[in-house]
């Protein structure tokens, strides 16, 4: 039985434009068909064991023919695979979704079109420009700047477009924008007719040059302007001192790498980008189950047995308690239990949960941690650390010091998180990469060997910002210098540092 084929946008550059049926569509594909331009993290939508193929085209470098990559969506489809044909933008608009979509009709096989947002309108809406505005605009035309070079007349009808009145948007125009500028002044456009040519929209290197249709070409080659971006003609150009809004905030222009598990870091993520930031995802670990359950589940079965459950991370709640879900003990079990944890965050998933924290210290740390359980547990009483397979053996050793019966549990297993690490090398090398923040001591050990301890000279221009001391200390004993430490250990605490550093102007 054959599969199907979705033929996704996914919009300009900014992963968040993406739709809610675009994300549906590439979760549950089992390969993804993916072009050049789309945004970095779309792929992060993708299930684990999806197959991800690249075709992307650059203006001399096509991986794949058109035709190629039609017979590619045919093939795997009949393989009985579902397939996402990733595109940017939009892909019935200059995309060549129309032409993959008849190509799976003619060969039968079942096909469905996600719209994107597309660049035309997105583009200059980050940069500030409305493509229409009833002052001095009521039309939009689109148009594409690259025509085969084969062609020896244009298809473009310029006398009309110079006389039409509305905002004229040219996609894929950069190396022709000579011409077109020359061809719109030949047909009768005003000389001073304001341009902006808006280049990698939506991203965090976006940035626009404006003009006019008579000195824009020279401003755009002055500055190196490259593909991919839009041009925009017309009078709404002039609405963008006033309507700039894109790239605010005190992180604006810094670029960010995050370590932390992709399961964990979205609020740092979000934090890092709502502050103007960009926020790149380096996941060193991956949050797994442990390799057997049998010590857990006869935990469980006992659980009340004990008068404490200790919790030094939100993964161990999440995972102790789905686990119980699982093996379908009611959560009144453990009633008689007092819960201690390390971390505001950890507490607060436990507290979701409905249950009260009986002890947190103030500082959030192991030591901290230990020296008050000292005050509220009793030798006599029995605790349940329910934590990760590379928990701290301080904490552990210090319980047992104390002289309690302690049980130690792994509910969750961190692994180091295997990513294509040549992109994060190159920004690094270049001296593109301002700030890493390190969560863990797992998190610094794992990202040595992503990048390879060979390469850490590489981020001599590159400020690291830990969360605690231990980390920290495991950083600086594997040769990483670090600028800065969270005096809250917490992802707040962490951005903290990074606002302080850029503030002192330390972040460039």
């Amino acid at each position: 039985m054959n599969g199907k084929v979705y033929i996704v946008g996914v919009g300009p550059g900014d992963y968040k434009l993406i739709t809610l049926k675009a994300v549906e569509c590439i979760k549950k594909a089992d390969v993804i068909v993916y072009d050049r331009l789309i945004g970095r993290k779309i792929l992060n939508f993708a299930k684990d064991n999806s197959e991800k193929i690249f075709v992307g085209k650059s203006p001399n470098n096509h991986s794949l023919s058109q035709y190629e990559i039609n017979r590619l969506l045919v093939e795997q489809a009949k393989k009985g695979k579902i397939v996402a044909r990733v595109k940017g933008g939009d892909p019935f608009l200059f995309g060549r979704g129309g032409e993959e979509g008849v190509f799976l009709y003619e060969n039968k096989i079942e096909f469905e079109i996600i719209p994107g947002i597309t660049s035309a309108i997105s583009v200059p809406a980050y940069a500030g420009i409305p493509v229409t505005h009833r002052e001095c605009c009521s039309s939009l035309h689109i148009i594409t700047g690259h025509e085969r070079e084969e062609k020896e007349k244009s298809s473009i009808n310029y006398k009309e477009l110079a006389k039409i009145g509305g905002t004229l948007v040219f996609l894929m125009g950069v190396k022709n924008l000579p011409n077109i500028s020359k061809n719109l002044i030949k047909n009768g456009m005003k000389r001073l007719t304001p341009v902006a040519v808006v280049e990698r929209g939506t991203t965090f290197d976006q940035r626009a040059i404006t003009g006019t249709l008579e000195d824009i070409s020279h401003k755009v080659l002055e500055e190196k302007v490259s593909s991919p971006a839009a041009i925009v003609v017309g009078e709404v150009v002039n609405f963008r001192e006033k309507l700039d809004w894109f790239l605010k905030g005190t992180l604006r222009g810094k670029r960010v790498v995050v370590t932390r598990a992709r399961e964990q870091a979205s609020r740092l993520v979000d934090m890092i980008e709502d502050l103007g930031g960009e926020a790149l995802e380096f996941p060193t670990i991956k949050i797994e189950p442990p390799d057997s359950f049998d010590q857990f589940d006869r935990i469980l079965e006992n659980v009340r047995n004990y008068n404490w459950l200790v919790f030094t991370s939100p993964n161990g709640v999440k995972a102790f308690f789905e686990r119980l879900r699982h093996k379908k003990i009611d959560v009144r079990s453990l009633y008689n239990l007092k819960v201690a944890v390390i971390g505001k965050v950890t507490a607060d998933e436990v507290e979701k949960i409905g249950i009260n924290i009986d002890y947190m210290p103030d500082k959030y740390t192991t030591d901290e941690l230990l020296k008050g359980m000292k005050k509220v547990i009793t030798p006599s009483e029995r605790i349940l650390l329910a934590r990760s397979d590379i928990g701290s053996k301080e904490l552990l050793d210090g319980l047992l010091e104390n002289g309690n019966n302690v049980t130690n549990v792994t509910v969750y297993k961190t692994s180091p998180a295997i990513e294509d690490r040549k992109e994060l090398l190159d920004l690094f090398k270049k001296g593109k990469i301002d700030f890493i923040t390190f969560t863990s001591s797992s998190t610094v050990i794992n990202f040595i060997k992503a990048v390879g301890r060979e390469n850490l000279d590489k981020l001599s221009n590159t400020k690291v910002i830990s969360i605690g001391p231990v980390t920290t200390k495991t950083a600086i004993e594997n040769g990483i210098n670090v600028a800065r430490q969270a005096d809250e250990h917490t992802i707040a605490g962490l951005v903290t540092q990074l606002i302080q550093l850029v503030q002192l102007g330390d972040g460039s």
